[in-house]
């Protein structure tokens, strides 16, 4: 049987016809913020060796693994895309905010992230390169008056607080 369940990249689309088709191939995803999606539902899901594997190769992920996957083990909330563009054939970016709880506080990463294409096999791929914070700040607290990062369209006091 068919997964329905809604992907946690926040598309409102089911999981197998979302996300799913790319964690099992990477190069599927046509477009940087199909990847960085990918990405985003693999920290939620806990495919550690999923984010790993779409890291750029110069970035040399497999050694610093076990910080990747501590990173995936948080508690995400939610995702929005702000933003998302291929500037060149090889080159895109993706600018998003993530939500996600650690020892029972509320962070919001807020990141522009950089996407190269390049040949793996016969196909094209997309990895993540690097990203930068636009607003030149760590991540920040959801204040109790902000909506929920969850998406219920309520306020963080009324909802997840």
């Amino acid at each position: 049987m068919k997964d329905t369940s809604l992907c946690p990249c926040g598309s409102q689309r089911a999981l197998a016809d979302c996300c799913a088709p790319v964690h099992q191939n990477p190069s599927v995803a046509h477009h940087p913020e199909q990847l960085m999606r990918a990405r985003y539902s693999a920290h939620v899901l806990g495919l550690v060796d999923f984010v790993v594997a779409t890291y750029h190769p110069s970035c040399k992920a497999e050694q610093y693994r076990e910080g990747i996957a501590e990173s995936v083990h948080s508690e995400w909330l939610g995702l929005e895309v702000h933003n998302s563009q291929i500037a060149s054939d090889t080159e895109g970016y993706v600018e998003f905010k993530a939500f996600y709880r650690e020892q029972g506080k509320e962070y919001c990463l807020h990141e522009k992230s950089r996407f190269l294409r390049e040949m793996v096999g016969n196909s094209r791929q997309w990895f993540y390169i690097d990203g930068e914070y636009p607003d030149n700040s760590t991540p920040e607290k959801v204040g109790r008056n902000d909506p929920c990062p969850c998406g219920s369209g309520k306020k963080f006091k009324k909802c997840c607080q």
